[in-house]
């Protein structure tokens, strides 16, 4: 591959979101990395990728599981000698669930992949990014309007969320001497198959049920797209997308 070449792993990439986004890397002129439990659905992304010109290397991996992403990390230096952005971005739903009724075996899914899945495939990145030359790169984190505000009966993923953006000015800071950025994207209600509850009603805070608007999943590709084209003297902090008539600004 030519020196020039750019390098962006991206978690979670079998499907919504992380498929998206890939593709519009891809589209960008990254070779991409794609991260996932299943084979199935990366290797669906991986030939969306290849019919676009594009090119992209399959890695399987759980996020949650620290030898797992450890392998695949390593795998990854392997196959491109560098790497120069990962969208962290593979997470978990969790539906509506009352304080008084939660599981503790639930809580620690929802943590294990939401929270220290996006832990262990950052230190993997920056592992990376700090040992690399030239040195440096950019982490982006995907976070959730949840990081700002809570949907009912939702403490765990609100939990977690709050805690991505920990992460993110932790990152921000100590990769200040490595060349290494990080990013938060705060998304709210893009078009996928996670989404289409949406589209027949949700629990709104005041107790009613509602639908509520989305917004193609394409504009979250590229505003990530353009996060991981800045310059590594630049950097978005935190970005909020969203679908501009949801209810998030506001009382609802």
């Amino acid at each position: 591959m030519p020196a020039s070449k750019k390098f962006a792993a991206v978690t979670g990439a079998g499907s919504g979101i992380g498929r998206s986004a890939a593709v519009a890397l891809a589209n960008a002129g990254f070779a991409l990395a794609l991260i996932g439990r299943r084979a199935e659905p990366l290797l669906e992304t991986k030939e969306a990728i290849g019919l676009a010109g594009g090119d992209a290397h399959v890695f399987q991996a759980d996020v949650a599981d620290a030898a797992s992403v450890e392998h695949a990390f390593s795998q990854i230096a392997k196959a491109f000698g560098r790497l120069d952005v990962l969208f962290n971005n593979a997470g978990r739903n969790a539906g509506a669930v009352r304080l008084e009724d939660y599981e503790v075996d639930f809580w620690n899914d929802v943590v294990a992949t939401n929270l220290t899945g996006v832990f262990l495939c950052a230190r993997a990145a920056y592992r990376l990014m700090k040992a690399q030359s030239p040195q440096g790169g950019r982490i982006i984190n995907n976070g959730s309007i949840s990081a700002h505000s809570p949907r009912p009966h939702t403490i765990a993923y609100t939990a977690t969320k709050h805690a991505v953006t920990g992460i993110t000015k932790s990152i921000a800071l100590d990769g200040r001497a490595f060349n290494i950025a990080c990013s938060q994207i705060d998304i709210g209600n893009a078009a996928t198959s996670l989404t289409e509850r949406m589209n027949r009603g949700v629990l709104q805070a005041d107790g009613s049920m509602a639908p509520e608007a989305r917004m193609d999943v394409t504009h979250v590709a590229n505003a990530v797209v353009h996060m991981a084209m800045l310059p590594l003297e630049a950097n978005i902090l935190n970005m909020t997308i969203m679908a501009s008539a949801m209810p998030f600004v506001g009382r609802g």
